[in-house]
C-alpha cells in the first residue's frame, strides 16, 4: 500500500509516494482518513476533480469505500477539504517565502519569485482554485465558494501590501498582480515546465516599480 508525504515546494502543497525506507522513518502512523485525503489531493491536483471518482480514490488509497464515506460523506466534502487545506498551505508558504523581506515591495517580489520557481517545475499542475472554478462554474457549488474566498483574500493581501508600499493606485496594482499570478498558474497548466511564467518575477518587478515611481 502506498503512503504519501506532503511536500510544499511552492504555493500549493504536493503529495508524493514515499519509499519503504522513508515509510519506516515516519513516526506518526498515517490514519485511513489521512490516506484517503492525501490520495484524493494528489489525484485532484494532477487529473482534475470530475475525472477522479470515489472508486479510484478508494482503490489507490487502499481504503474501502465504506471507510471513505465514514470520513467524507460525499466527494464534494472531500473536494472542499482539499481546497481548504490548499488555502492553508498557500498562506503558510506566503508567510514563509516573505518573512525575510523588509519592505512591502520586497514581500511582493519575494512571493512572485517563489511563484516563478514553482510554476516552472514538473510539480506544478496549475492552481487548484482556478481548476475548481473551471470544472464547477456554478457559484453556489461549495468548492467554488471556497475558491472564491481564497482568491478574494489573495487580492486583499496584494492590495494591503500595495497600499503599504505607497503605490500610486494600490487597487489597480493589486488587480494587475492578481491577474499576473493567475496567468502564471494557467501558463503552467497549459504549457508545462517550459512556459511564459518563467518571466513572471521580472514582470511583477516592472509592474510594481511603475506604480512606485514618482
Amino acid at each position: 500500500m502506498l503512503r504519501y508525504r506532503s511536500v510544499s515546494n511552492g504555493p500549493i502543497i504536493q503529495y508524493r509516494p514515499v519509499s519503504c525506507q522513508e515509510a519506516n522513518t515516519m513516526k506518526t502512523e498515517v490514519t485511513p482518513k489521512d490516506k484517503v485525503f492525501q490520495t484524493a489531493a494528489r489525484l485532484f491536483y494532477q487529473h482534475g476533480y470530475r475525472a477522479v471518482g470515489v472508486d479510484t480514490i478508494a482503490a489507490e488509497s487502499g481504503i474501502g469505500k465504506m471507510t471513505l464515506y465514514r470520513h467524507y460523506p460525499s466527494k464534494d466534502d472531500l473536494i472542499v477539504a482539499y481546497l481548504k487545506d490548499s488555502n492553508d498551505e498557500f498562506w503558510n508558504y506566503f508567510e514563509q517565502s516573505t518573512k525575510d523581506a523588509l519592505t512591502p515591495r520586497e514581500k511582493l517580489l519575494a512571493f512572485f519569485q517563489g511563484l516563478q520557481d514553482y510554476v516552472t517545475t514538473p510539480a506544478c499542475y496549475g492552481c487548484p482554485f482556478l481548476n475548481i472554478a473551471t470544472e464547477y462554474p456554478e457559484t453556489d457549488y461549495p468548492g467554488h465558494q471556497v475558491a472564491l474566498e481564497h482568491k478574494q483574500s489573495v487580492r486583499a493581501r496584494f492590495h494591503q501590501l500595495a497600499k503599504e508600499a505607497s503605490a500610486s493606485n494600490p487597487e489597480a496594482l493589486a488587480d494587475q498582480l492578481f491577474l499576473l499570478m493567475d496567468g502564471a498558474y494557467m501558463a503552467a497548466r497549459m504549457f508545462g515546465t517550459q512556459n511564459p511564467a518563467a518571466h513572471v518575477a521580472q514582470a511583477a518587478r516592472v509592474l510594481i516599480d511603475s506604480h512606485l515611481e514618482g
